[in-house]
């Protein structure tokens, strides 16, 4: 455990994670921007049901590879290049998808754009983590979420205020992330390296001065020497080394986590809010109000979880939410097929968007951040979130397939199983982390 006596900079702390976290704005931005743009989108291209989820998903094969990039290169050249990289990917495909003139060209672009969404869905946490004291860790982490749901609600109004422009209003949605990604990128420019990536890399001084402006000289002596005895009990890092024995409980933990928070099915509640209501009779603009609501239940219970992730700690949490949601979508699923009012729809979508973002959506980003050694924690969070960007894009392209074939409410009975059986996997598999070092934790997923 770290001093309890140590003080903390809470105020430099808390600038550079939200600095650091203002890449999740960006995820927030691109992964909301197709909900409001899907229906000029299938006007614009005239898209089926295949390319509706292949357009859709295209974010999530570039995510794939933007993860498999900054994992590998974070562990090399840093975390903070890889952060200003990303930003400047997404400024680039932002414009470039809003001045696509076919089809090929938009997925193009929102292939890039998930380049950049995914180095940052690997960099943003992993750099919080890092720089992050103990005690307050998960919060930190968890910043990285807030800024999630922030860009997916102010994207969800933009888009509502977009949508009576007329049928190029999609240009503008998806023009408008070169501001944010701007922002991110001057933010970068501020802050330090990750000082426990520098004491890997002997830049001992550097990482030094750091950690004495997050904890003074005391803080900054027990990491560097926690971080030096983690590298001296521990392998030279490498894709061989993540397979190594005593790694592959924390790998597999890790990969399922990922794995589940996607296919749980929520992404189709924001992806695919205009298709789940115009299932029962709601026009257009009722659809991208219900955008906007979603949106805003998801920021007032991210802020929630932040304020409870080291407090009832993420199994209790991880716990509640996936039995929760397994419950919700069965109402949902039973809703949607006997076609009820859209007001009674919409009381269990907010309630499933309510559940996921108290569990599911923050503390699975937590996990994937802690339990991974020093030595390699950049190349497994790479693997798990590689799973996880997979398995987003198994979830979106197969919804509107799936809709089709045995109607809008089918799928939401397989996520409701899928829930069932996360809750159990978590029960039996996934321990405390609260409250430890990062390095206290390296024996917390190995086996006994």
């Amino acid at each position: 455990m770290e001093n309890q006596n140590i003080s903390f900079n809470t105020r430099y702390i808390l600038f550079i994670s939200f600095i650091s976290a203002l890449g999740g704005y960006l995820f927030g931005f691109d992964f909301a921007v197709i909900s409001g743009a899907l229906p000029f989108l299938r006007n614009e291209f005239g898209l089926n049901e295949w390319w509706e989820g292949f357009l859709t998903g295209s974010l999530a094969l570039g995510c794939i590879v933007g993860c498999l990039v900054a994992g590998k290169g974070a562990d090399v050249f840093g975390r903070k290049p890889g952060l200003m990289l990303a930003a400047l990917i997404f400024a680039a495909s932002s414009v470039g998808m809003a001045l696509s003139s076919s089809l090929s060209a938009f997925i193009l672009m929102r292939f890039c754009a998930g380049i950049g969404v995914g180095m940052a869905s690997i960099l943003s946490p992993l750099y919080i983590a890092e720089i992050s004291p103990a005690a307050i860790r998960g919060r930190n982490v968890a910043i990285n979420q807030f800024t999630i749901v922030l860009g997916i609600l102010l994207t969800n109004l933009v888009n509502y205020f977009l949508a009576d422009t007329g049928p190029e209003a999609w240009r503008w949605m998806f023009g408008l992330g070169v501001l944010p990604s701007t922002v991110f990128f001057i933010g970068v420019t501020f802050l330090p390296e990750s000082p426990r990536w520098q004491i890997q890399k002997g830049y001992i001084e550097k990482a030094r001065a750091t950690l004495i402006k997050i904890g003074k000289d005391g803080f900054a002596m027990n990491t560097i020497n926690e971080v030096n005895k983690s590298i001296e009990n521990s392998r030279p890092a490498g894709l061989k080394a993540v397979f190594n024995k005593s790694i592959r409980p924390a790998l597999l933990i890790g990969i399922t986590l990922a794995v589940f928070q996607q296919l749980c099915g929520i992404n189709v509640v924001f992806n695919y809010t205009s298709t789940i209501f115009e299932a029962v009779g709601a026009n257009l603009d009722r659809q991208l109000f219900e955008t906007v609501a979603i949106g805003i239940v998801n920021l007032c219970f991210t802020l929630l979880a932040m304020w409870q992730v080291d407090r009832l700690g993420r199994r209790p949490l991880m716990l509640i939410g996936s039995m929760g949601l397994a419950f919700a979508y069965l109402a949902i699923a039973y809703f949607l097929n006997i076609k009820a009012d859209p007001n009674i729809i919409s009381i269990f979508v907010l309630l499933a968007i309510a559940l996921y973002a108290t569990s599911l959506a923050p503390v699975t980003w937590v996990l994937i951040s802690e339990i991974f050694p020093n030595n390699i924690r950049g190349i497994a969070s790479s693997i798990s979130i590689v799973s996880l960007w997979a398995a987003y894009f198994i979830l979106v392209f197969t919804f509107p397939i799936l809709a089709k074939l045995i109607g809008t409410y089918g799928p939401f009975y397989f996520y409701s199983a899928i829930c069932f059986a996360g809750w159990l996997f978590i029960k039996l598999k996934v321990r405390e982390t609260k409250g430890k070092t990062l390095e206290q934790l390296e024996n917390n997923f190995m086996p006994h």
